[in-house]
């Protein structure tokens, strides 16, 4: 079944309450969730999301159900996953895939 962009990005918000580091920024035509100036996850418009995983999360994270490459321009995005819509059906999957970009993005020097 998957969800739109739009109720996707409220089910990201939901998972994200009131953490000040976290701030929404228009990105890749919606609307990406930035933690401490660095790309955590993504809503896309087909329902999928992008995630952050780094270089070293990127084979564990192309291993789970839904997840590939994310390709922008004929190019593959190193470090970056798009999951389906379809294995974002139930909070935990999503909860699970928020968890391994903040574990990342987590390391990187705030912006």
């Amino acid at each position: 079944m998957g969800f739109a962009a739009d109720e996707l990005a409220d089910r990201v918000r939901s998972a994200l309450p009131g953490r000040l580091d976290v701030r929404e920024q228009r990105m890749f035509g919606g609307r990406c969730f930035m933690l401490n100036g660095h790309m955590l996850v993504c809503p896309m418009k087909d329902g999928g999301l992008l995630v952050r995983v780094g270089p070293e999360g990127l084979d564990e994270a192309m291993a789970q159900p839904g997840a590939g490459p994310m390709t922008m321009t004929g190019r593959t995005m190193k470090g970056f996953v798009i999951v389906s819509g379809d294995a974002l059906e139930d909070d935990e999957a999503l909860d699970d895939w928020i968890g391994r970009a903040r574990a990342f993005v987590g390391t990187l020097a705030p912006k």
